[in-house]
């Protein structure tokens, strides 16, 4: 097999594309030939030594990834050869080949892709679990997404959309902003442009939103927190401007506010029925057309540093695939 492996974490510059041995799945695992394996935010963290989890080195990058599967080891009944299937499984995807346990695992549904279904797990799983799970979204309320063109966001605008609710998309530029209209946002706010609480105040009437989704952190999060509805949820999903924001707790007590952590791979790891039920949600909103992974663009997985290099650019609108096609 071949394999971009890390044995310096000190970025994507270190990585180097080798010739390994094929893994043999152990008992509770199997084998994927994998077709497609997405980028994620924190896919650039683990490489970087930033991310929480450190896995042993050396090690494959690539959390997410599908493909089909081509070995079953001892145990497993779920599955069998032959199946196409998703996996997050924290790292393995950026190869051509990875073992995998099966809890990990999301059978695809007649007539996904493997770009799609490479894309799908983490980002949706990751905005189900926040707007539906933490949140408990309702039809009718409205919901702010911040980093509304990336990976997670594109994936909160449809979910959003999918419950019911009002979107109003947050990005850092018009051209951005635009295409998360055609998405389906019902507003945007270009927040490098103006006063952000003053577009939020105008675009919700004064109230402020009932759910906050934030991927990105900073210096976006006190102001944005300050103009959040009464019994509003702030979704804590992660930190993609770099800094880690310290809010001001009396603006929950005052607003009545919750800051809601949201933690898929470990809602994954410790729910698991739950976790499988909220994907075969996805799984037929995806086969009734309400979802659809939004794809930036598909490279060959030789040309992963490439990809390292224009999610750095923060251009990337959806997500980005490596392929082995």
């Amino acid at each position: 097999m071949h394999a971009w492996l890390c044995d310096n974490p000190i970025g994507p510059q270190a990585l180097q594309w080798k010739e390994l041995p094929t893994p043999e799945p152990k008992t509770g695992e199997v084998r994927i030939a994998i077709r497609a394996a997405s980028l994620n935010f924190p896919d650039l963290l683990i490489v970087q030594n930033k991310y929480q989890v450190k896995p042993e080195l050396p090690f494959v990058p690539g959390a997410e990834f599908a493909g089909v599967v081509d070995a079953v080891g001892d145990g497993v009944s779920s599955v069998k050869v032959g199946d196409a299937v998703a996996s997050f499984g924290g790292h393995g995807g950026f190869a051509s080949h990875a073992c995998t346990r099966t809890e990990r695992l999301m059978p695809l549904p007649e007539g996904m892709d493997f770009n799609d279904a490479s894309a799908l797990m983490c980002t949706y799983g990751t905005s189900h679990h926040a707007l539906v799970d933490r949140a408990a979204l309702r039809a009718g309320e409205t919901v702010l997404v911040l980093g509304a063109a990336g990976g997670v966001g594109t994936a909160a605008i449809q979910i959003a959309k999918a419950v019911g609710a009002r979107v109003i998309a947050a990005a850092s530029s018009k051209e951005k902003c635009d295409f998360c209209q055609q998405l389906g946002a019902d507003a945007t706010i270009d927040y490098s442009q103006g006063d952000l609480r003053e577009q939020i105040k105008r675009l919700t009437d004064g109230k402020g939103p009932d759910v906050v989704y934030d991927p990105v952190g900073g210096d976006l999060a006190e102001p944005v927190f300050r103009s959040i509805g009464w019994r509003g949820r702030y979704l804590v999903v992660g930190f993609a401007q770099g800094s880690i924001p310290a809010l001001p707790l009396n603006l929950s007590l005052l607003k009545g506010a919750s800051v809601v952590g949201v933690f898929w791979g470990e809602f994954a790891r410790r729910e698991p029925k739950a976790s499988a039920a909220a994907l075969a949600e996805l799984a037929g909103w995806y086969a009734a057309g309400k979802i659809k992974p939004v794809i930036d663009r598909v490279l060959p997985m030789s040309e992963l540093p490439a990809a390292f290099a224009r999610m750095g650019s923060r251009e990337v609108r959806g997500k980005l695939v490596l392929s082995n096609a």
